[in-house]
């Protein structure tokens, strides 16, 4: 009796130590992207585990994955939804599948600059296609800027007529076609590990970038020039499995939201300065020449590609679009 009573108080021991050991094991959070780490969205997910390991010091664990070193452009999403990864940052292009009215980031000429863009995403229709995927099992975080993009060829793109016949990498977007076909191009769907490769090989032979995507991917040294146009955005939605997000302690849960909005401020903040630096490290190179349009002629292309906004507008809502063209106006 004594040798049973003994052995079931050790189990009993070595399960309530095993319990405390389970419960001590930090909450690991695997934070996937696919940039470089000297990029805004690279930056802004290092900064986010630091300031979780430092504030929830043995209950959170960020682990950082940049430049497609865990899952690509074609899987991150799957993942999440498997629950392989916690928290990725696609681009907004990339959410068409799961709500609609999220198009709306990618309509070329639609915000004047990336400070209508901010008025437009804190307010109330951005902050509503943040939690519009829920259903899906997405929960939307925060929107990181990556900037405004500029299109490269191994041409002159000074006019509309330039891009005809032209082979341009876009992300998996309807919008981004349509785009690209206003202007009698041929967009092509590729992974953005692959574009270097496929600029180098002409499998392409344009796209559109920010400067520091640019830069980063060394494109400018396959792409003979770049036309400042800065005519659509390339930003990022930081997003979560909502039944992971809602399963954290709520403690831990109200620190990383505050922990997300610190974060997003600063790479919105320094998202600008990146792009300008990564800019003037283009031109120093002297790989690739950059052109600056005239007001009149970026109102050639604006017009050239505006017929995609009507083609969208009943999937995105004209109210939307309309919120978005007053952000431009404050």
């Amino acid at each position: 009796m004594f040798k049973l009573t003994t052995k079931a108080l050790v189990c009993a021991a070595s399960l309530t130590l095993s319990g405390l050991a389970l419960a001590a094991d930090p909450i690991v959070i695997k934070f996937s992207h696919v940039v470089a780490e000297h990029t805004p969205k690279g930056q802004g997910a290092l900064l986010f585990k630091k300031l979780a390991e430092e504030r929830l010091p043995g209950k959170v664990e960020v682990e950082v994955y940049s430049n497609s070193s865990l899952f690509g452009d074609g899987k991150e999403m799957e993942a999440l939804l498997l629950g392989d990864v916690q928290l990725i940052a696609p681009s907004l292009a990339k959410f068409e599948h799961y709500s609609k009215p999220i198009q709306i980031f990618d309509l070329p000429f639609l915000f004047d600059d990336i400070n209508a863009v901010d008025r437009f995403q804190k307010g109330p229709v951005g902050q509503e296609l943040l939690k519009s995927m829920e259903s899906k099992g997405i929960t939307g975080l925060g929107y990181w800027h990556n900037g405004l993009k500029q299109l490269s060829a191994n041409k002159e793109l000074r006019k509309p007529r330039d891009a005809r016949g032209l082979k341009f990498r876009v992300q998996a977007s309807a919008v981004l076609d349509e785009q690209f076909k206003a202007l009698r191009a041929n967009p092509r769907k590729m992974s953005f590990s692959e574009v270097y490769q496929g600029l180098q090989t002409g499998v392409v032979n344009g796209a559109e970038n920010p400067y520091s995507n640019i830069y980063s991917q060394k494109m400018h040294e396959v792409q003979s020039h770049i036309t400042e146009s800065n005519h659509g955005l390339l930003d990022y939605m930081v997003i979560t499995n909502t039944e992971f997000w809602n399963g954290l302690p709520s403690d831990v849960r109200a620190e990383l939201e505050v922990i997300m909005e610190e974060v997003t401020l600063e790479v919105n903040k320094h998202a600008q300065s990146i792009n300008e630096r990564d800019k003037k490290a283009i031109l120093a190179s002297g790989k690739t020449e950059i052109l600056y349009l005239t007001k009149e002629e970026r109102e050639k292309w604006r017009q050239a590609m505006k017929p995609v906004w009507k083609k969208f507008e009943a999937q995105i809502g004209a109210d939307r679009i309309k919120a978005a063209e007053a952000a431009n106006q404050q």
